[in-house]
């Protein structure tokens, strides 16, 4: 009797089969490890040796608070090519802005104008950065000022794959918090939810603190920056702090709008308890040179390893 060739062919495209899902199983670990260890410190050096911090003059708690040397002559005079306007060329790449765009976004009837930095969907981690009062979405935006801090956060973030979300806050109330809330959402969503962090700057970080008290907002975060802000003494009563979630903080030693000393009590209740915290000190920095001076890659490094 003659055999039936259809049923060693099934067999045959059963066999390639099996084959072909042990490989793209293989392959998708393989990938997923590659990610996963992407995502775990995403941010090799980039310009480190003028954006690094300058001199590091104390270290406290294993390194997690850290005073750094900032002198004016150096700092601002050395760096920029017209003082406090304009950066010197060296410290700007300005590639990326082929990858940048103004928005408008209408997110469940809420419009937020943003500047976005990185691809619109899929972003291995996400920044946000709120100004604070009188500023807008230009002020993230801007590649010159700010000693071209700016520029290089939009560099790190799209040479690894990431997205900056520069949003203009029209307000710092229920309102202004409602929208970066949503906002905090639609980055997570977009993204897959990996990771997003919150930054906020000077009367922004009014805006990072109401957020810590929002649980749905706090669970799609990684990590909190507050630069140059004000202090909460009730944030251990917060979302966010029951979750653990990381804070960083910078500040200049004669910030004349918020004592640093106040934010450093803040840091150091939080530190005595083994929570995730860390601050960077500026010596002699004023008000404005927490956004000039954070080591973007330094911060964001310490906030994506946790």
């Amino acid at each position: 009797m003659a055999r039936h060739e259809p049923n060693q062919g099934a067999r045959r495209v059963s066999m390639s089969t099996i084959v072909f899902s042990i490989r793209c199983l293989i392959a998708a670990v393989l990938f997923s490890s590659v990610v996963a260890a992407a995502e775990a410190k995403p941010l090799p050096p980039y310009k480190d040796t003028l954006f690094g911090y300058p001199e590091i003059l104390r270290e406290e708690d294993g390194g997690d608070f850290r005073v750094v040397g900032y002198q004016e002559l150096r700092d601002i005079n050395g760096r920029d090519q017209i003082p406090e306007r304009r950066v010197k060329r060296a410290y700007v790449s300005l590639g990326v802005k082929s990858s940048q765009a103004n928005e408008t976004l209408d997110l469940g009837g809420r419009s937020i104008d943003v500047t976005r930095v990185g691809r619109d969907r899929g972003a291995a981690f996400t920044v946000i950065f709120i100004h604070g009062r009188g500023g807008d979405r230009r002020l993230g935006a801007n590649d010159f000022s700010f000693g071209g801090n700016f520029n290089r956060l939009k560099n790190l973030t799209v040479g690894n794959g990431g997205t900056y979300y520069a949003p203009s806050v029209r307000s710092f109330d229920a309102a202004g918090v409602a929208d970066i809330a949503a906002l905090i959402r639609f980055a997570a969503e977009r993204s897959g939810n990996r990771p997003v962090v919150l930054s906020c700057a000077s009367m922004g970080s009014f805006i990072c603190w109401a957020i810590s008290r929002d649980q749905q907002a706090t669970a799609m975060l990684s990590g909190m920056m507050v630069m140059g802000g004000v202090a909460d003494p009730a944030f251990q009563e917060s979302a966010a702090y029951k979750s653990r979630l990381p804070m960083f903080f910078s500040h200049g030693s004669n910030d004349s709008v918020y004592p640093a000393e106040v934010q450093i009590a803040l840091y150091r209740s939080l530190k005595d308890k083994g929570y995730p915290t860390r601050f960077v000190l500026f010596e002699t920095g004023s008000h404005g040179t927490p956004v000039r001076m954070t080591d973007w890659r330094d911060a964001l490094n310490w906030i994506l390893e946790r």
